[in-house]
């Protein structure tokens, strides 16, 4: 089970696995409502490397990238709850619109995003591609889309 840590508290324990030769993997997203992809996509992030690092929106970069109506669970429970899986170490919330000033902050030995994200628009790629990190592109899992979710949701009937 992962731990929900300020950015400071961060870069010091990203600082002391560097120190320990340790292979710190990153991702990143919203995660408004977690389901089966995201999860399989965190197993994978994880198996990268020593430790995961998962980097989420807070709530008002949320709503300026998708919208007023999101995030529909709070900051607070997203990390929880990200925090809970097993393939977790660390959660940390972040309040730009993209983690770009976060990852130059800790420069993760490998990037993680998933395939709906193109090789030239992953955000964070050249800062960590530039201190000597890979960038890695995870397949996504057919079928699911927090977005997609959201909306057969609004459909049922009340």
């Amino acid at each position: 089970m992962g731990q929900i840590v300020t950015r400071v508290e961060l870069k010091r324990l990203i600082d002391a696995m560097k120190h320990g030769h340790k292979r710190v993997v990153f991702t990143n997203g919203c995660f408004d409502i977690l389901h089966p992809g995201h999860i399989r996509m965190l197993e994978k992030a994880r198996s990268l490397g020593d430790a995961l690092i998962v980097g989420i929106n807070s709530d008002p970069s949320v709503q300026e990238i998708k919208g007023p109506q999101r995030p529909l669970i709070p900051e607070s429970e997203r990390a929880e709850v990200l925090a809970a899986l097993e393939s977790v170490d660390f959660v940390t919330v972040f309040g730009e619109t993209t983690p770009r000033e976060l990852i130059a902050e800790i420069l993760p030995a490998i990037l993680v995003k998933g395939s709906d994200w193109g090789p030239d628009e992953i955000i964070g790629r050249e800062e960590v591609e530039a201190a000597g990190g890979q960038v890695i592109s995870i397949p996504l899992e057919a079928g699911y889309s927090t977005t997609k979710l959201i909306e057969r949701i609004r459909r049922l009937p009340a």
